[in-house]
């Protein structure tokens, strides 16, 4: 198939302050974008979120966390009644494809694109041919990989494949409560990590989110043993430690809105915990998954306050991060 589109390029500034020429978007951006809604952080309450390549092959999710900023972002569109998760929809492949080629003809240098920022990346998995199939099959040869985000557990054709040069896959876990409670719809975080243990051991590369950690009562002990759970059976090449984040419009059209009372702190992208909790709750979780001896350790769209703090107490540089998504 002809590649078509045009590759569009912006000058931006990075968190290290440095100035670069990134791709920002593949024609219209619809298929291919540069996510770059976080600018550089100038006061404590900007966030921090390094910029990083979308496919936008689909958009919604099977499950209905209570907190899904899905929700916010497609509030415009048609819902499931009982409980306003944001059905799946598919975007033509065809468009896909020539997004991808143009992309592969201009892109020489290594990327990872982000399939998981507006879908689950494994709700695909039983289409014909399945997602997975079809875009890797479009980047094999190539210096790129796709980047596989979720919280399914249908990983059968990741096993049955060696994608391993174009493939990573990351999975969304909390603890087995907050799970309970507000991920009801989702396969338990245990299954998750099941699901991970697979694809690692097949060589795969695995990343982990662990986020929004969530304070309920005991929370310390309950993510104590997520974190055990997780490296009992597999070493991620990296974690990304997330809170919770609460934007407006997210607000405003949850249906659960239990989790909203954690939220007492303003941001720049949206309502968070105190402060002081989550300081907590990431100390708590860097000195453990340190005890593991991993060291890529990322922190999702936090302040850039909290930032300067972990630098200090951990030598965690924001300037340098590497987190989930890039």
């Amino acid at each position: 198939m002809r590649a078509t589109g045009k590759a569009m390029y912006r000058t931006y500034k990075l968190l290290d302050g440095s100035r670069k020429k990134l791709l920002s978007r593949i024609g219209s951006g619809q298929i291919i974008r540069l996510f770059d809604k976080t600018p550089y952080p100038k006061s404590d309450t900007d966030i921090v979120c390094p910029h990083f390549l979308e496919l936008k092959w689909a958009y919604g999710c099977p499950y209905s966390c209570s907190w899904c900023y899905l929700m916010g972002t497609f509030r415009f569109r048609a819902w499931k009644r009982q409980d306003r998760r944001v059905l799946p929809q598919f975007k033509d492949r065809k468009k896909v494809e020539r997004a991808v080629r143009t992309f592969i003809d201009c892109g020489k240098h290594p990327s990872v694109l982000n399939t998981g920022e507006l879908a689950d990346s494994l709700v695909g998995e039983n289409q014909k041919p399945p997602f997975s199939e079809f875009i890797i099959k479009l980047f094999q040869g190539t210096p790129h990989k796709v980047l596989f985000l979720s919280k399914g557990t249908y990983v059968k054709h990741f096993l049955e494949n060696d994608w391993q040069d174009n493939s990573i896959l990351s999975w969304s876990i909390n603890s087995v409560e907050v799970a309970r409670r507000f991920e009801k719809s989702a396969p338990t975080p245990i299954d998750r990590i099941e699901a991970a243990r697979q694809v690692y051991e097949h060589g795969y590369e695995v990343r982990i989110r662990l986020d929004p950690i969530v304070p309920i009562e005991n929370w310390q002990t309950e993510y104590k043993v997520i974190i055990d759970s997780i490296f009992d059976v597999l070493k991620p090449e990296r974690i990304t430690l997330g809170t919770l984040r609460g934007l407006p419009a997210t607000l405003a059209v949850a249906v659960d809105k239990e989790w909203i009372r954690y939220l007492t702190e303003k941001s720049s992208w949206g309502r968070k915990p105190a402060f002081d909790i989550r300081l907590e709750m990431y100390s708590l979780a860097i000195q453990q998954i340190r005890e593991y001896g991993l060291k890529k350790i990322g922190v999702c769209k936090d302040t850039r306050q909290i930032h300067a703090v972990l630098k200090k107490q951990y030598g965690m540089d924001y300037h340098s991060m590497e987190c989930n998504c890039g």
